[in-house]
């Protein structure tokens, strides 16, 4: 304890704080724009960083990477786009209570949420990096194929009112992300002889796609067939309060608790990310919600959960980099290579020999936690407001920003057409009953069971009881199979009584 106040008082400096507020400010424009990720920024910002001591450069790291994954709720909210990966869960719920006229209560309750599970992940840092760590070790290509699957058990939960549609959505999803190099053989898949296709289809262009190109041209369609749409819509977009009431944090509070921890915990696992734990804990929170029908009509926790999963990740990934020396997710990895070139070396030696910098960096992320509140709860009304312009101007913006965040992705138009080409898809999907939450969750778990399940054969010379033999891998494929039993269970009930 006694070093973690050392490490507050040497951060409340005016250069350290001068510096967080405008790494805060900065990450959050990012994570508002379609298209630029936490991982970008922190990208850019790596080289940049060298300059300075490796205190400042690496709390500015830290603190673009949990603004920049906390504002890419705003746009999900407003415009049913998100501005990062981690911000799709939120659409299916936040753009709902937008076209509610509750804008503001929905960015409040999003800002709150992504607070709580920043202090979750705290606080887990702070006192237990070195037992979770050990816990995230015992994980091997048999767990992490089993917690994937888990993942994609969620489509039952996320379509209860059309597990078919939901599970053919999902499919499709996985079938997208076996195009290009096969990441084990080194084989061609899919790419008709075209290199366009080589390095596959990156997700964020779809998402963008699927979730706001999709919109524009709804909106589109409303301002041809309806020369009264846009005046209809600013009418019922009133600022509403933009701090929670005491009943909606009642309401919200242990669902946020459970979602940050899940959050925190997917976080401590290499190699995965927030967008996988928004789209669990949204998924856990519809799995135990007394209201499930609710969900994707404007819930409150539908808004709660994801962001609290997503941010708890952000605490829950520097556990095992810091600990052991093994990034998280992909921001963590940039900043371990960043440490690397400061001459730190990640694992428990960092805590004997730069304790005040790991301490100092544990004070950075919380002051940066509460700057990142403080802003998004500040500019809520400013968002709202934009929301509320003319359709005719904001929905070509929106479709600008769509283009131009696409492009950025890898600086292909190709990734433009993509994005065009999956709105259209969308909106089709749409009309047809089909969701796109399922398939984007198929396009980002496909990946991880593909890998995961040739590497466990391979380590098994293709024995498949290797997932039954392992008991944290048996734990998650039997949840499962229960999850699984229950919404069969509750189909033919539904059915018999229909």
């Amino acid at each position: 304890m006694s070093q973690l106040l050392a490490g507050f008082s040497n951060f409340f400096t005016f250069q350290l704080l001068f510096l967080s507020v405008v790494s805060v400010l900065g990450g959050y424009i990012v994570g508002f724009l379609p298209g630029l990720t936490a991982t970008m920024a922190v990208a850019i910002l790596v080289p940049l960083s060298f300059s300075l001591p490796a205190e400042q450069g690496l709390l500015i790291l830290a603190a673009v990477f949990i603004s920049a994954v906390q504002g890419g709720s705003v746009s999900a909210i407003l415009w049913n786009t998100p501005g990062t990966p981690a911000s799709a869960a939120l659409c299916f719920d936040g753009y709902p209570m937008t076209k509610q006229g509750k804008a503001g209560k929905a960015i409040g309750l999003a800002q709150i949420s992504s607070f709580m599970g920043l202090m979750v992940g705290w606080l887990f840092l702070v006192t237990l990096s070195p037992a979770i760590a050990k816990v995230a070790l015992q994980f091997g290509a048999p767990e992490y194929f089993s917690i994937a699957v888990f993942g994609i058990s969620i489509v039952a939960v996320l379509c209860s009112d059309s597990p078919m549609k939901g599970w053919i959505s999902a499919f499709l999803g996985i079938l997208i992300t076996t195009i290009g190099i096969d990441p084990i053989d080194g084989v061609p898949r899919f790419t008709f002889d075209t290199v366009l296709l080589s390095g596959g289809i990156s997700y964020v262009p779809v998402l963008i796609g699927l979730f706001a190109v999709s919109e524009v041209f709804r909106n589109v369609k409303a301002m041809i067939t309806d020369p009264d749409f846009d005046k209809k819509q600013r009418e019922t977009q009133r600022i509403t309060d933009i701090i929670p009431t005491m009943k909606e944090i009642k309401i919200t509070f242990l669902n946020m608790l459970r979602s940050s921890l899940i959050g925190t915990f997917i976080g401590a696992l290499p190699g995965t990310g927030a967008d996988i734990a928004a789209f669990v804990a949204y998924g856990e929170a519809k799995r135990w919600s007394k209201d499930k029908e609710s969900f994707g009509k404007g819930s409150i926790i539908g808004v709660t959960a994801p962001q609290a999963g997503a941010n708890g990740v952000c605490g829950g990934a520097f556990i095992p980099m810091l600990t052991l020396g093994i990034p998280g997710d992909a921001v963590t990895a940039i900043i371990l290579g960043a440490l690397i070139i400061w001459g730190l070396q990640p694992g428990p030696s960092l805590f004997l020999e730069s304790s005040m910098l790991v301490n100092t960096l544990f004070a950075g992320f919380f002051v940066a936690s509460i700057i990142t509140l403080v802003v998004g709860l500040g500019l809520a009304n400013v968002f709202v407001k934009i929301e509320r312009l003319p359709k005719k101007y904001l929905v070509p913006c929106i479709f600008l920003l769509c283009c131009v965040g696409s492009y950025s992705i890898q600086n292909s138009i190709f990734d433009v057409f993509v994005a065009m080409f999956f709105g259209i898809a969308g909106y089709y999907m749409t009309n047809l009953g089909y969701h796109g939450s399922p398939f984007v969750l198929g396009m980002i778990l496909g990946p991880m069971v593909e890998q995961n399940l040739r590497r466990s054969l391979i380590m098994s010379n293709g024995d498949p009881m290797i997932f039954l033999t392992r008991p944290i891998s048996a734990f998650f494929l039997g949840v499962v199979v229960v999850s699984l039993a229950m919404a069969f269970k509750k189909n033919i009930t539904g059915c018999k009584n229909s």
